[in-house]
């Protein structure tokens, strides 16, 4: 009797794994799962984890012209085969399971050219199918640095700013990604950059290394109305005030303002471009020259209109050591004299003849000022016209080199190179050392 019991419980022992395997649903085999821990990558002979990225969605965030960085984010579907996950039909009949995303190893990849990156999980689990590939997806909160891109002709510009995606290589291991062949562009316009399109491009010297080639393009309409326009137009009102005359000082008065108003401008430009590099932006040599022909035309006003009062231009006048030209001392004396006669009673003959002959005199002196001062105006006439066909001309020979050296290119960036060149030799011994170097390594 006794021996029967112990064999009704034996029989009952073995028989409960059964039922329990029998009748494990989703979330029991998803705790059988987790409590193997496996947090380790997985483990192939070659130490070499292949994980194949199935689609890649890109989006260009923001994009600061004035520090060359461009923010963007990127959504990775990746899937990758892990057979320790997995089960057979004997111990479950589920076909797929999902698991914390936090239970399990989940590939890092390693971004070269990234100045900032935020990593998050797309959701908190992954699925994981009967035969162990894992299927997970991450979201990568990118800013890199786009000095690549040319901005001597802006806001003409076309460039690609590069965004390095890859595995990483440590000693005899590696994460082995394998991109797709077309990416998803969410989105397009940010601001006044425009993304184009986005490639996976494979470098020529290093041949584990790809990036996605971000192709960027600026929409000139706002920088031509906020900027280029208002240049042409200040730089057109300079001229026309050669239409408005010397004398008087309304002339300078505009030209002041203009210069001024200019200035605003320059504050703008140097808010929004980059300065710095070799190929500065021909904007920033543009407004140097027009802020320095308005100086100097505005400086050319107010010489003509003091030659307009004085023949003689100098820059500092003391009273004390100066004396008057004879010809403005002989006018003088004859005002006086001509304010003696207009008081003074004289009854001889030959007095009034005197009298008479200073008036003469007096008439004909103030004929000889005006026209001393008819010439001055004539001349600074003359100058006033010369200095206007001068930087008429100046002008028209500044716009056919501007048209010149914007249709050739002679400023071109340099490539940055940003890969890791201590990764290169692990990634030339996986693809390039010969059979027998890598068996004798093995062994030793």
């Amino acid at each position: 009797m006794v021996l029967q019991h112990r064999i009704s419980l034996l029989f009952l022992i073995f028989s409960c794994p059964i039922v329990l395997t029998d009748s494990c649903n989703n979330r029991c085999l998803a705790n059988i799962i987790i409590a193997k821990k496996m947090k380790s990558a997985p483990q192939a002979n070659n130490c070499t984890v292949n994980v194949n990225i199935t689609s890649m969605q890109y989006e260009t965030l923001s994009f600061d012209t004035k520090n060359m960085q461009m923010s963007s984010r990127v959504k990775v579907n990746m899937k990758w085969n892990d057979h320790e996950l997995g089960w057979n039909d004997t111990t479950s009949n589920v076909t797929a399971v999902m698991l914390p995303v936090d239970k399990i190893w989940t590939p890092e990849l390693v971004l070269d050219n990234a100045i900032d990156v935020t990593v998050k999980p797309y959701t908190n689990d992954v699925q994981v199918t009967r035969n162990g590939t894992v299927d997970y997806a991450m979201i990568l909160f990118i800013a890199v640095s786009c000095n690549d891109i040319n901005l001597f002709s802006y806001p003409f510009v076309k460039g690609e700013c590069s965004v390095a995606i890859n595995g990483w290589n440590q000693s005899y291991c590696e994460l082995n990604l394998t991109h797709p062949n077309s990416i998803t562009n969410v989105g397009g316009i940010q601001g006044e950059w425009e993304t184009v399109n986005v490639t996976v491009v494979q470098d020529e010297t290093y041949k584990n290394r790809r990036y996605l080639s971000v192709s960027l393009s600026v929409s000139p309409f706002s920088a031509v109305v906020t900027l280029i326009l208002p240049s042409i137009l200040i730089m057109l009102a300079d001229l026309v005030t050669f239409a408005l005359p010397v004398q008087g000082g309304e002339r300078n008065n505009l030209k002041v303002t203009l210069v001024l108003s200019f200035t605003m401008f320059l504050l703008i430009l140097n808010d929004h471009l980059a300065s710095g590099g070799r190929c500065s932006p021909i904007l920033h040599y543009h407004f140097c020259f027009c802020l320095v022909n308005l100086v100097l035309s505005m400086v050319m006003s107010i010489v003509l209109t003091r030659l307009t009062l004085d023949e003689r231009f100098l820059l500092c006048k003391c009273s004390k050591n100066l004396k008057p030209s004879p010809r403005t001392a002989s006018l003088r004396q004859d005002e006086a004299d001509a304010g003696v006669i207009a008081i003074t009673k004289s009854s001889d003959l030959p007095s009034e003849v005197a009298s008479l002959q200073k008036i003469v005199n007096f008439l004909e002196n103030i004929d000889q000022k005006e026209q001393v001062e008819n010439r001055n105006v004539a001349f600074v006439d003359c100058l006033d016209k010369i200095c206007f066909c001068f930087f008429l001309f100046i002008d028209i020979i500044y716009i056919i080199i501007v048209v010149i050296v914007t249709r050739t290119d002679l400023c071109k960036e340099k490539k940055t190179v940003f890969w890791d060149t201590e990764d290169d030799y692990f990634s030339f011994y996986s693809v390039g050392y010969p059979e027998y170097f890598i068996n004798d390594t093995e062994n030793y």
